[in-house]
């Protein structure tokens, strides 16, 4: 059986490459994918913190945050496509101002 620790260093460890992923890659899909990946981090750690204290609660609360996540990745792509079809990129660094 895994020790409870382990899944929070694992997690600790995504949460962490996903603040990397989000201020690293320049792209708007990138950031996105950053994000999802912090989110994860999260459910991984409530998830442990169930394993760890037999607190069955957690994993509503992680099932609210899949929710959200399936939500904040389809709006985010909306946005991302809308983006590309106005300025022809997806690039942070091109898209200055939300202006047409």
């Amino acid at each position: 059986m895994i020790p409870s620790n382990y899944f929070f260093i694992l997690s600790i460890i995504l949460f962490v490459l996903g603040i990397i992923a989000f201020f690293v890659k320049r792209d708007l899909i990138g950031q996105l994918m950053g994000i999802e990946i912090m989110l994860n981090a999260a459910n991984l750690a409530f998830l442990a913190l169930a394993k760890a204290s037999n607190f069955p609660e957690a994993q509503a609360i992680v099932l609210f945050v899949i929710v959200v996540a399936a939500a904040e990745a389809a709006v985010g792509l909306a946005i991302i496509l809308l983006i590309f079809r106005r300025k022809k990129t997806i690039k942070t660094e091109d898209i200055r101002s939300m202006k047409g």
